[in-house]
């Protein structure tokens, strides 16, 4: 097999569509392994920035891409007619949920469409974007396979071309696991498509789990995510639960992951953020209805995260209450736009819900964020709000400042004592071994 031997001798082409959180990092590995990279995207903002060796994701540092693209092994493009190029395509694109919360496919099929568009014999597909149990083989194999149609004759999956797909598993800013160091799921439409991609992983991917077919392969993901979900769940609904008798749900989370054995700790939050958690199990909700199937606890999961943010100001009103003050008039101050510390990522994050309903409450907010300068347009919100500097001034002359992302560039202590009212829905102030009359736990 031709491809498989370029792809073992490294002189195949990899070619990344989609230039994000997942597709970037992928693209780096590649080419820092010495092996050519094509990486395709349809922001045209992102191609300037990428040859310059600078950087728009915050930890990905500028000298990975630096180093990548002056080895010549990196290169970007929004020109997708240089898809030929390419021996091997892997899909990095969004899948996120519609305004019904239902699988918006529209950027796996325009880019199924474009890569169809231009597919040649001997190319490797792989599709990496989250997505509902069939997608691979409902969605890009009959759009591939016609491709072939252009020359009079359908393409043959396993011998024309190669199909797979292999979930991304990216955390951002992890300290200890990489895009190269975290074990890969693979799964092929046939034996050569497994084979092919496999070979291809296994060049930059610490270990490669190679399952029956992409089918596994996209549940693997949704029961990963499907597992978080719940369980963050799990510990929300507890948290409330406790917090009415009087009991501190991180003291109880602590004492309870002493349990060596059978006990895993989840912590509770404003809400789910991130592109996977709050969006993927309902991949499988959507999905298990064409099989007559009703996925309780997914659903249940869902409402009990989706609600978070709505008791975070209840929470909120209540503590304000206490201070014979109002949330209607009251100044808040939102610390952290990012859904997790330490990242710049705002996708689904919980404190841009928390910022919509504090407002629909009267409140008048602002927000802090040391890696998110400016609210950006998102697909549904559009606040126009630049992040408020910390000073003891600023901090001052708000009535309530609510922790919603706990980043390490905070200085807690310097918050703590300039504050009037801190609401922490993180517990960062504890951690951090500050107790005072004014911090609040939500």
């Amino acid at each position: 097999m031709e491809l498989l031997k370029k792809i073992n001798d490294k002189t195949a082409v990899v070619g990344i569509v989609g230039l994000g959180y997942v597709g970037l990092p992928l693209g780096l590995e590649f080419a820092l392994k010495g092996i050519k990279v094509i990486g395709f995207d349809i922001d045209e903002r992102k191609i300037p920035i990428l040859s310059a060796g600078k950087s728009y994701i915050k930890h990905i540092s500028e000298e990975k891409i630096s180093k990548a693209v002056n080895s010549g092994k990196f290169s970007a493009t929004s020109d997708f007619s240089r898809i030929p190029e390419a021996d091997a395509i892997i899909i990095c694109v969004p899948t996120p949920l519609d305004e019904h919360r239902e699988p918006d496919m529209s950027y796996v099929q325009n880019t199924a469409d474009m890569v169809a568009k231009y597919l040649r014999k001997g190319q490797l597909v792989s599709l990496e974007s989250t997505t509902y149990p069939g997608t691979t083989e409902e969605i890009l194999l009959p759009l591939l396979e016609n491709s072939g149609l252009r020359t009079g004759k359908k393409f043959v999956v396993g011998e024309d071309f190669y199909l797979a797909f292999s979930p991304e598993r990216e955390d951002p800013n992890n300290p200890n696991y990489s895009t190269a160091t975290i074990p890969k799921v693979v799964g092929g439409v046939t034996e050569n498509c497994l084979k092919t991609a496999v070979a291809l992983y296994n060049q930059v991917i610490v270990k490669t789990v190679p399952v029956s077919s992409p089918r596994a392969a996209e549940a693997t993901k949704l029961l990963e995510n499907i597992y978080r979900s719940i369980n963050i769940a799990l510990v929300n609904e507890l948290k409330m639960v406790f917090s009415r008798m009087g009991i501190d749900v991180w003291e109880v989370i602590e004492a309870a992951k002493t349990k060596p054995f059978g006990y895993h700790a989840f912590y509770p939050g404003p809400g789910l953020g991130g592109h996977c958690i709050p969006i993927d199990p309902f991949y499988l909700t959507w999905k298990a209805r064409e099989f007559e199937i009703n996925t309780k606890f997914i659903e249940l999961a869902g409402e009990i995260n989706t609600y978070q943010p709505f008791y975070v100001v209840e929470n909120a009103m209540e503590v304000l209450n206490k201070f014979k003050k109002a949330l209607n008039g009251s100044k808040v101050l939102v610390l952290g736009a990012a859904y997790k510390k330490d990242i710049d990522d705002m996708r689904e994050s919980p404190s841009l819900k928390l910022i919509e309903i504090l407002r629909e409450k009267g409140a008048e907010v602002d927000y802090n964020d040391p890696y998110v300068p400016k609210l950006p347009k998102t697909r549904k919100y559009e606040f126009h709000m630049d992040s408020v500097e910390l000073t003891m001034d600023n901090i001052k002359k708000y009535d309530m400042l609510v922790l919603s992302t706990d980043h390490s560039d905070y200085d807690y202590n310097f918050i703590a004592e300039n504050a009037k009212i801190i609401l922490d829905t993180r517990n960062a102030f504890e951690r951090n071994g500050i107790k005072k009359d004014n911090i609040f736990k939500s």
